[in-house]
């Protein structure tokens, strides 16, 4: 066995002449190596030092200039082009700023959502309290629609003019008031119910026309199907929260419960939009340059909201195919989207005589997936168009399944002989029509991307009113027919005669 004795050191040439084996030497080599590194970076503080603070007086000067804080221009690196904003902005910005914005934006759909579901769902003890029939319960439901149908269009052109920040929180804020008011108007008088559910619906106008503007503002082409469908996924989710919870807060608060809870919820969205959001992304002061450049490549610079653009007449709008596309995509979706939406608790009620709790759980389902399936359709279009597909080609194919999957699925539907088969056949209904949100959706921004939310509100105006008819019509057909099987199927070939009409006239390409 070899002992310690007996080894003998190696040694490399570079190393021995570098540190002797005098270990006096060569700890004041050592030592001397550490102090020299110690000076080198008190040396390389100080510059960088120097560096920040002559940074720093640039953006002082510059700032005076252009009348801002100097935090404001550390903030603005795009505008500044100097490096400390760049790193300010990236300490602040822990997430991109978009994300920021579509997280916001999708937590105001819910809250959209959840506040129609509360009435859908609040309508039905109401109406065996009060004694309505259906064809009048058909009335109450569509009060929403009433005021819903005259904001879309003063709400889209809102929207062009202004930016969707400040529109967006007025409406939030509004809704919010008339969904705490909804109680007390519901004792009151009937009269005061319908006025309130139609100023509700005033208020919650500008939602969709607000979140297309921003989001297509905020995201590049490549990015925004997928932004559109979180956003829209909140939206669906709304629904889930809304049929859920309402039940168990009217069996253990009552009937005001569930309208102070998301009137309250509505109020602290309305504080943190105001304080965190912009209208465009070069306006905000948190946003990095990398970010900025992601979002506005092979986009053109967006105008500023203080200068207003006016809006294009209605008859040049009109006057375009591809506009009228658009218009019967909307007036079919809102038409099948509100038939499910405000009858699907009653339908499992009266068709298979379930309880309203049970009856919410199998409402809730569908709306779900939809939130799921909406997301997914949303990125596999980005993904398309990515692959170099045509933006018209993947708008046809997206809003084709969007139509013919609900379409078929309600046929089906007709023929569900248990709560659980008809869950089944709405959950497919509705995950696949959640395609739309590709499609037409989408293909407002693609064919006028400056009056967007102008065409948003023409084209949501007679999506309104397509949801009154259908809304108040399935009351009076289930009253006289004695059930829903007749209204289903007309829903259905509505949804088969609007794909041909979109696949015929839409297209991808910009128009206005």
């Amino acid at each position: 066995m070899a002992t310690v004795g007996s080894l003998k050191p190696l040694h490399h040439s570079s190393c021995s002449s570098s540190f002797p084996r005098n270990p006096i030497v060569n700890r004041k080599a050592l030592l001397g190596f550490v102090f020299d590194s110690a000076r080198k970076n008190q040396i390389r503080c100080e510059n960088l030092r120097y560096s920040s603070e002559s940074d720093g007086k640039r953006r002082n000067a510059a700032a005076k200039k252009r009348n801002q804080s100097p935090e404001r221009c550390a903030a603005e690196g795009v505008l500044t082009g100097g490096g400390g904003s760049e790193a300010i902005a990236e300490v602040r910005t822990m997430m991109p700023e978009r994300i920021k914005v579509v997280i916001l934006t999708a937590c105001m759909m819910c809250l959209c959502n959840a506040d129609r579901v509360v009435m859908s769902v609040a309508v039905v003890p109401l109406a065996d309290k009060l004694g309505w029939s259906s064809s009048f319960l058909g009335v109450v439901q569509s009060s929403f629609l009433w005021g819903y149908i005259f904001s879309s269009v003063i709400g889209g052109a809102l929207v062009d003019r202004y930016g969707g920040k400040r529109v967006l929180a007025w409406g939030v804020a509004l809704w919010s008031l008339a969904t705490l008011l909804t109680p007390w108007a519901a004792a009151h008088s009937t009269l005061a119910l319908l006025c309130v559910r139609a100023f509700f619906g005033l208020a919650e106008g500008v939602a969709m026309p607000s979140m297309t503007t921003l989001l297509s503002r905020w995201f590049p082409m490549d990015e925004r199907a997928s932004a559109v469908g979180i956003s829209m996924a909140g939206f669906h989710m709304g629904n889930v929260v809304g049929l859920l919870l309402t039940p168990l807060m009217l069996s253990s608060i009552g009937i005001s419960g569930p309208f102070i809870l998301f009137a309250s919820l509505g109020l602290l969205w309305v504080s943190t939009w105001s304080s965190g959001v912009t209208n465009n992304p070069q306006d905000s002061p948190f946003i990095t340059r990398s970010e900025l450049r992601l979002i506005q490549a092979g986009k053109p610079v967006q105008p500023s909201t203080n200068s207003p653009k006016p809006n294009p007449s209605l008859r040049l709008l009109l006057s375009k195919l591809p506009t009228w596309a658009i218009i019967f995509a909307n007036v079919t979706n809102n038409w099948g989207y509100f038939v499910l939406l405000s009858w699907m608790p009653v339908y499992f009620q009266t068709v298979f005589n379930v309880n309203l709790k049970q009856a919410a759980w199998f409402s809730a389902l569908p709306w779900a997936t939809m939130a799921i399936s909406g997301y997914y359709a949303g990125a596999a279009s980005d993904f398309l168009i990515r692959t170099g597909h045509s933006v018209t080609s993947v708008r046809k194919i997206m809003q084709s399944i969007g139509f013919m999957g609900p379409g078929l699925s309600l046929l089906c539907l007709n023929f569900a002989k248990s709560p659980s088969c008809a869950a089944v056949f709405m959950t497919i209904a509705l995950s696949l029509s959640s395609f739309s949100q590709a499609g037409f959706l989408l293909n407002m921004q693609d064919i006028a991307p400056q009056y967007a939310g102008f065409l948003h509100g023409i084209s949501n105006c007679a999506g309104t009113l397509a949801a009154i008819v259908s809304t108040i019509g399935t009351g009076y057909f289930v009253q006289w027919l004695g059930s829903f099987q007749a209204f289903l199927t007309v829903t259905a070939f509505l949804y088969f005669a609007t794909t041909v009409f979109w696949l015929l006239f839409a297209t991808g390409e910009r128009v206005f």
